[in-house]
């Protein structure tokens, strides 16, 4: 029996995956989390075969929430349950650990079949984002500007077109207003932008926020 612990922020989405596995004879979800910490917490105390994340919940973020779990459990492995396209997300979880990447578009049995790839031992990507994977390893020098950015230069480049501020986003990173601030300079010049609205026209244009997550415009460039 494959034991899944299912991270997601949403309870729709929990029940969704658990009502999908209920019908396999081989997987089960043995607990559930809402956030990060979460989690953590949870693979620190259980084993699991699996571990199903959401790369965007409050609090840790998802690639951060990653690194983690796989520092305390290398051998567990971890896949990415996203709204995000996986075009734009697959190779950067894969490179922070993750053994595969699922979008929640895709079919059940897609999820299924990903569950079952990695638990046993191996890495599960659509075909698209197999595509994508070597495209990118072909054509490195061809990667859209965000690429360059560092795993925490992307945590704060869409928590800034999300709409949150400066302040916003130290807090809940629990870093330093002045250290934000830093990244904030290095997403600026990376991405050629000057302003929020440019980043969050960015974002949107490149698919790394949805519609309904742009911010009201009374919260850009604060």
């Amino acid at each position: 029996m494959i034991r899944v612990l299912v991270a997601d922020d949403h309870p729709i989405v929990r029940e969704g995956v658990k009502q999908i596995l209920s019908e396999t004879e081989d997987i089960i979800v043995s607990d559930e989390a809402s956030t990060g910490k979460e989690a953590l917490d949870l693979v620190l105390k259980n084993a699991y075969d699996v571990v199903i994340l959401d790369i965007s919940m409050p609090g840790r973020d998802g690639l951060e929430t990653l690194k983690e779990l796989k520092s305390a459990r290398p051998k567990t492995p971890v896949l990415i349950l996203s709204i995000y396209p996986e075009e734009h997300y697959a190779v950067r979880v894969l490179r922070a650990g993750a053994a595969g990447y699922v979008a929640k578009a895709s079919a059940p049995d897609e999820l299924i079949a990903a569950i079952r790839k990695v638990a046993s031992g191996g890495r599960y990507l659509s075909p698209k984002a197999a595509e994508r994977l070597t495209y990118e390893l072909d054509r490195d020098f061809s990667k859209p500007l965000h690429e360059q950015l560092s795993d925490r230069e992307h945590q704060v480049m869409r928590l800034m077109a999300s709409g949150k501020s400066i302040k916003e986003i130290a807090a809940e990173l629990c870093l330093s207003i002045k250290t934000v601030s830093t990244y904030r300079g290095r997403v600026f010049e990376k991405l050629g932008v000057s302003t929020n609205a440019a980043l969050v026209l960015y974002a949107l244009k490149n698919g790394l926020i949805d519609e309904g997550q742009i911010p009201p415009a009374d919260t850009v460039d604060r």
